[in-house]
């Protein structure tokens, strides 16, 4: 029976399922292992169950030579070195689809909230300074008939772009490669250059995956071309957007405001976002509902047992095998 290390806490009954197959060295905190007791704990497994939090090397899988499959319970892969895993015969996997429509939620919920201030206000009554209703406080920006532009229009970018459609918005887009005619009329979406895009969108949201071509993809010069009354947004990965530039941008008004569920660095964060009014934070929680985190786990289970059982796991990232 092949043994296999769960790296950090999830669900039980996942747990129990790997158990029917494996003998499951469980690392039951829900916190991430250190690198060195990440590779001690490997020692001798055939596979993992990841999380994001877990740096798949070179260096690791060297110490490892007898694992054969790391399976992230994430739809991100970059903490993976996924041309060592190729190297080392390692089947990397990860989770895709299962936390589209929850990820977008998210998005749309930073995109309300920062438009109409909802977080300061809560603030605001909660220190006991409302006093009375007043017709030129907590002006925010309307979301409806406005433009929404999304670099990196993949299956969660397409899920944002579906909900506009309940706001009348206008939806922009950019990625790598325009997509099928009939994806942009499902979206009702219309393919800009990423210059024209932020110079037209009222709300940017960023879906791209976080690569050395992507990493600060956003940065002082792409904050210049906004529109003063805009909103940026970052639910994809920290790194993609420069923090201390949208921090500089905030602070001068040059845009309107941002909402973060990620960030460089983290959980370590710019202290200058706590001083903002006009930015609204969220702990990395893009994925966090009961059942959309449990269908992450449970896939990634069926990639580990479908990698160690001899086949192709539904999500092999690395195309070595035929």
């Amino acid at each position: 029976m092949h043994k296999v290390l769960v790296t950090r806490a999830v669900f039980e009954p996942v747990v129990d399922r790997l158990r029917q197959h494996f003998e499951v060295d469980y690392h039951a905190a829900d916190a991430p292992l250190p690198p060195q007791k990440l590779i001690e704990r490997l020692a001798g497994k055939a596979g993992a169950l990841t999380m994001p939090t877990d740096r798949i090397d070179a260096a690791l899988l060297a110490a490892c030579p007898q694992l054969k499959a790391v399976c992230n319970s994430a739809v991100g892969y970059n903490n993976f070195d996924l041309e060592a895993c190729t190297r080392a015969g390692v089947m990397a996997t990860n989770t895709p689809g299962v936390l589209d429509d929850t990820t977008a939620d998210i998005a749309w919920s930073l995109i309300l909230a920062s438009a109409r201030r909802i977080v300061a206000a809560d603030q605001w009554v909660r220190a006991g300074l409302w006093d009375g209703w007043k017709f030129k406080d907590w002006l925010g920006t309307d979301v409806h008939h406005a433009t929404l532009g999304i670099l990196g229009m993949g299956r969660i970018g397409r899920a944002i772009a579906r909900r506009a459609a309940g706001f009348s918005m206008r939806v922009i887009y950019h990625n790598r490669q325009r997509l099928p005619a009939d994806s942009e009329r499902e979206c009702s979406a219309t393919w800009l250059a990423k210059d024209e895009l932020l110079r037209n969108a009222d709300f940017v949201v960023l879906m791209l995956p976080y690569t050395p071509q992507s990493h600060h993809a956003i940065g002082a010069a792409e904050l210049a071309l906004m529109k003063p009354t805009a909103h940026l947004f970052n639910v994809a990965r920290g790194g993609i957007v420069d923090d201390a530039a949208l921090i500089e941008a905030l602070q001068a008004r040059r845009i309107a405001g941002a909402g973060l569920d990620v960030f460089e660095g983290e959980p370590a964060l710019d202290p200058r976002f706590l001083t903002l009014d006009n930015v609204v934070l969220t702990p990395h929680i893009g994925s966090a509902t009961s059942a959309t985190r449990m269908k992450m786990a449970q896939l990634a289970a069926d990639n580990l047992i479908t990698a160690l059982s001899g086949g192709k796991p539904p999500n092999l990232l690395n195309a070595f095998i035929e």
